[in-house]
């Protein structure tokens, strides 16, 4: 068996699983043995037979022969399915997804090694103390669902975290960006207030005064275009709202898969 790559957990439960099968295999047997026991004990009383008779017999024993073969595979694929859910059952519980491959069930190779384990008699290297019987399937390691339900709890958070981090980044952005803006507004403020006091003042030079409005206009532009570029970099911030908004519904979707997670693992440390 150790051609199979088992380990001695998953070989003892293999000797278990072909203990069942042969012991359902020989109730079967004797099942068929005993429908020509009571052919023999009542059809073949007589010492000679007609060709119809003979042919009526080997009916009626082809009937109960393949109902009892029918009905033995049947059972057998029944229980192997039974088989296949425990299986699957434990994997679901640790999110695994496990496959089968078809074809390898008519590995003759395979079933011949089968075949062969058989014929001793199940005595492979296995601890004598080794429980026979287990009610349910053992777990994958010593802390089961509480340990993996932790890790991912674990990663969630770290996950949880950084998303954090991000927000906050971003909510330091903002708050930049609007006091930028604050800013550039009170200087705009304070040229346009200055602006009209040079009107309002008495200027005795003609050209003082033209110099001076070229100068405050030119002043008056440069502030315009920063605060065109102050505008267009608001409207960008703006433009990444979306991103923060996914970013929130996000963070709060992984709050709740941690909730959710540990009332699952509150929900299992006290079934256990």
């Amino acid at each position: 068996m150790a051609d199979f790559g088992f380990n001695e957990h998953h070989q003892h439960e293999v000797i278990n699983y072909m203990r069942f099968a042969r012991s359902k295999r020989a109730l079967r047997l004797k099942t068929v043995d005993s429908c020509f026991q009571d052919l023999k004990e009542s059809r073949l009383i007589e010492e000679t037979y007609t060709v119809d008779e003979v042919t009526d017999i080997l009916n009626g024993l082809q009937v109960l022969v393949r109902g009892e073969v029918e009905m033995e595979l049947i059972n057998t694929a029944h229980t192997n399915v039974l088989l296949l859910r425990q299986l699957f059952s434990q994997a679901e519980k640790f999110y695994l997804r496990l496959q089968t491959d078809i074809s390898e069930l008519e590995n003759r190779e395979l079933l011949e090694q089968v075949a062969e384990f058989e014929k001793t008699d199940f005595k492979p290297n296995i601890k004598a103390n080794q429980e026979t019987t287990k009610p349910k399937l053992a777990p994958l390691n010593e802390g089961g669902v509480s340990e993996l339900l932790q890790r991912e709890i674990s990663r969630l958070q770290e996950d949880n975290d950084k998303l954090k981090a991000r927000l906050r980044t971003l909510e330091s952005r903002s708050v930049m960006c609007a006091q930028e803006i604050a800013n550039l507004e009170d200087t705009v403020a304070a040229m346009q207030a200055d602006f009209e006091k040079t009107l309002n003042t008495n200027i005795t030079s003609q050209k003082d005064l033209q110099d001076s409005l070229v100068s405050t206009k030119h002043d008056l532009l440069r502030v315009q275009e920063q605060l065109s570029l102050a505008e267009k970099e608001l409207e960008k911030k703006f433009q990444q709202t979306a991103a923060y908004r996914n970013l929130k519904e996000i963070l709060n979707k992984k709050n709740e898969q941690i909730k959710d997670l540990r009332k699952r693992l509150l929900r299992y440390e006290s079934a256990e």
